[in-house]
């Protein structure tokens, strides 16, 4: 016969046991928990640090319209941009402040010229002039191109996969350009529009942007720079139209545009 002293120990044996079954099990939530959170930042550090395309260009911004991350930005999950130029620093201004500059796309596709205000963006217009000066874009694909959500042609990228970078970052300007966002935190950048892809955080846009061939709503983050002319939108245009490989509505264009050559000069 078990005495109620051997019932009370057999009582409390069975309630230390469901304590280390709960504690067990709730170890194994928690780095079930701390994977995928793990998980998470290292995709968001891994945007942070690369695809500009991500625009950040993905898919997601389309939601709350950022860039979605369907936003120029560098969302993909990839890793951090290897650059294609050693220096750190960002190129001494050597542009006129004051002028106006057309950056001429020479593409297999057709020419893209792109007029940039250095009074409004004189950074950034430095930047392309110091760029292109060096042939940087010169044999570089455009490497993404998205259909929905947000209408754009991504170019800049001398690894053509949304994960190189000059090797400096230059800071954000003319954001207010586009006017006031709306409740939803977007503005349109018309068409004709060329911004600067980023990683989602300020002031780190480097040689990757986004040409806009369709009125697209963003949040007001990428820096404006330049208008395209009308036969260079057209091209754009053309190249939309013959959609992205695979059929998809986020990624490399079907029909391939690279850039032979890229000229910087004052108007």
């Amino acid at each position: 016969m078990v005495t109620s002293d051997q019932r009370r120990r057999q009582l409390a044996r069975e309630k230390y046991a469901r304590q280390q079954q709960r504690r067990e099990e709730n170890r194994r939530k928690a780095k079930r928990r701390n994977t995928v959170i793990a998980a998470a930042l290292a995709v968001v550090l891994a945007a942070g640090g690369a695809v500009y395309a991500s625009v950040a260009l993905t898919g997601d911004d389309t939601k709350d319209n950022a860039g979605s991350d369907n936003s120029p930005s560098s969302s993909p999950s990839t890793p951090a941009p290897s650059q294609s130029e050693s220096s750190s620093a960002e190129p001494k201004m050597s542009v006129d402040a004051k002028a106006t500059y057309a950056m001429a796309l020479k593409t297999n596709e057709g020419d893209i010229t792109i007029t940039m205000d250095a009074a409004k963006t004189p950074r950034t217009v430095n930047s392309f002039s110091h760029l292109a000066g060096k042939k940087y874009f010169d044999g570089t694909k455009c490497h993404r191109l998205t259909t929905s959500g947000i209408f754009v042609l991504q170019c800049g990228d001398p690894k053509g996969d949304g994960t190189g970078g000059p090797g400096y970052t230059i800071p954000d300007e003319n954001l207010d350009a586009l006017g006031k966002a709306g409740a939803n935190g977007s503005v349109t950048y018309p068409a004709g529009t060329v911004a600067m892809a980023n990683t989602g955080q300020p002031g780190s846009g480097g040689s990757q942007f986004f040409l806009v061939y369709k009125d697209t709503k963003l949040p007001p983050s990428y820096t404006p720079f330049g208008t395209i002319d009308t036969a260079g939108l057209q091209v754009v245009k053309d190249v939309a139209e013959a959609g992205v490989t695979g059929g998809a509505t986020d990624g490399a264009p079907k029909k391939a545009v690279t850039i032979e050559k890229a000229t910087v000069t004052k108007k």
